[in-house]
């Protein structure tokens, strides 16, 4: 023990040579602990609707109507602190309204009676804080007026006669509106310490892109990701049934405007792919999200593309499945139970119509291989997606601020479930040649999903954690995904709500006792 503490002490003494050092850190630590604890802010689920989830950033989830509130409380009206609100919010739009709607002298009174609100309100969000962390939150060019406006300055008697001046000097030299705009982003930036974003950016959204590029704006965030996160990691990483999931359900949900003008992703091999492989087929198996809200002639050829990256992700997800027999998805393999001159499928010695029975790039005899032309596609397409720098940055981003799982504040935080069995204890899980359940689950899939982004020098390993990715991504025993099954054929190709049933994970039923609650925390 005494050896390891003159270790310690050796260490420490690097950074700290001698005892003054050493005590002014102490003391400097000690002031931040007895600070208030810092506010997080969980936000999970966006799916790509960027809209929704920038207005939560902005009122950090109602918590900056809450400090307008405990500053004015009732010395201004509701509609004053609405206003007040709003322009936090949104500064740029609504300085821009008001000088429109004002002039002169009238809109002079408005900066100041604006800018007196905003410090009031940037001091009550800035309390918690120390003055390095204050200064890092404040935007360069205002900095030291900021810094100044929010200390309790004792040399100045005349308060609100110099910080008049200060406004008027911003005002004459029409900075105004920036000045405006960077006490409200402030306000927003110190309201929430810190964001944890608990899975699944990507989805069926329209904008995942734009959520990236704010996210990568933020200094402290954190990601848990989700399934749909992570089948977008596993695209950008080259796995071709990742892919083909990405794209099909972009195309379902008519959102092909993400990968094309969001990512700069080249559709065109697919789309011409489509247009010459079913030309004659209405594809009317594979509608498309709010159709009746789009040009007839787009929605066309959204169905082509859809049905044609479907059938290719259904041969890679197959091969895949043959490739890694211990990934334990055999039933996921259903092209070769299709009986292709009745237009039928047995599944579990039941046998059912499909409701779609064209399939011209499917051998019978070999279900599960590429014809020339979907391997053509395949390659550019993977092509692309491994070249596109703004699809790798933001995957690289959420590798190196997320995790499967995070602890943080005395929380456990994770998308999804915890594999459980009946009984409430961690569902063991074999992969390769070991068993993992638990914490140890989670840590192997995480290691290996790293390997399938980064690793460059074991191929091995590098293609193992590619395929793990997609088992993330649809996988049973999937933390992320938590289903029996991924019935997607089903649902497409099956007209009956038994079979296209997903049954969750025991974990949902059996959270809310508190033993497996507790089992699950101590783990």
């Amino acid at each position: 023990m005494q050896h390891l503490n003159q270790k310690y002490l050796e260490s420490l003494a690097t950074q700290y040579p001698n005892i003054a050092r050493a005590s002014s850190e102490i003391i400097n630590l000690q002031a931040i602990l007895n600070l208030p604890k810092e506010t997080e802010h969980f936000v999970s689920d966006i799916h790509g609707e960027y809209e929704q989830f920038l207005h939560i950033l902005r009122n950090g989830s109602g918590a900056i109507r809450n400090k307008i509130e405990d500053v004015f409380g009732n010395t201004l009206s509701g509609r004053d602190k609405k206003s007040l609100a709003a322009l936090i919010y949104y500064p740029e739009q609504k300085v821009e309204r008001m000088k429109l709607e004002l002039s002169g002298e009238d809109l002079t009174d408005w900066y100041k009676v604006s800018l007196n609100r905003l410090i009031a309100v940037c001091k009550e969000s800035s309390a918690k804080y120390t003055r390095s962390k204050l200064r890092k939150s404040f935007p360069p060019d205002f900095a030291y007026i900021l810094e100044e406006l929010l200390s309790e300055n004792n040399r100045v008697v005349q308060k609100e006669q110099y910080y008049n001046e200060i406004f008027d000097t911003i005002i004459r030299v029409n900075r105004a509106k920036e000045f405006i705009v960077a006490i409200s982003q402030t306000i927003q930036r110190l309201v929430v310490t810190r964001l944890h974003v608990i899975g699944d950016i990507f989805d069926r959204g329209p904008g995942p892109h734009i959520i990236m590029d704010h996210l990568m704006k933020l200094e402290n965030v954190d990601f848990q990701w989700g399934n749909h996160d992570m089948v977008w990691m596993g695209a950008a990483s080259g796995h071709e049934a990742c892919i083909a999931n990405v794209i099909r359900l972009s195309a379902r949900y008519n959102n092909l405007d993400v990968l094309e003008d969001g990512y700069g992703i080249n559709l065109i091999p697919l789309a011409s792919f489509a247009i010459e492989t079913y030309a004659d087929d209405p594809c009317d198996y594979f509608g498309v999200h709010a159709e009746d809200h789009h040009d007839p002639r787009e929605i066309a050829l959204n169905k082509k593309m859809h049905k044609a990256i479907s059938i290719i992700q259904f041969k890679l997800e197959g091969q895949v499945i043959r490739k890694r027999p211990e990934f334990n998805m055999d039933n996921r393999r259903l092209l070769d139970k299709i009986d292709y001159e009745k237009g039928t499928i047995t599944i579990d010695g039941k046998t059912y119509e499909l409701l779609d029975k064209s399939f011209p790039t499917i051998d019978p005899a070999d279900p599960y291989k590429l014809s020339p032309g979907e391997e053509s596609v395949m390659k550019r397409l993977r092509m692309n997606f491994l070249n596109c720098d703004k699809l790798q940055e933001h995957v690289r981003f959420l590798f190196n601020k997320g995790s499967l799982y995070l602890c943080y504040n005395s929380n456990l935080l994770y998308h999804g479930c915890v594999p459980l069995d009946e009984k409430g204890h961690f569902r063991k899980v074999k992969l390769g040649s070991k068993i993992y359940a638990g914490k140890e689950l989670y840590d192997i899939l995480e290691y290996y999903a790293r390997k399938g982004y980064y690793e460059q020098d074991n191929e091995e390993e590098h293609e193992y954690g590619k395929d793990i990715m997609w088992y993330i991504w649809s996988n049973e025993n999937s933390p992320v995904y938590g289903k029996e099954k991924m019935a997607t054929f089903e649902r497409y190709f099956i007209d009956d709500k038994a079979i296209q049933e997903e049954k969750k994970d025991y974990y949902y039923k059996l959270i809310e006792k508190e033993e497996v609650a507790n089992r699950i925390l101590e783990e």
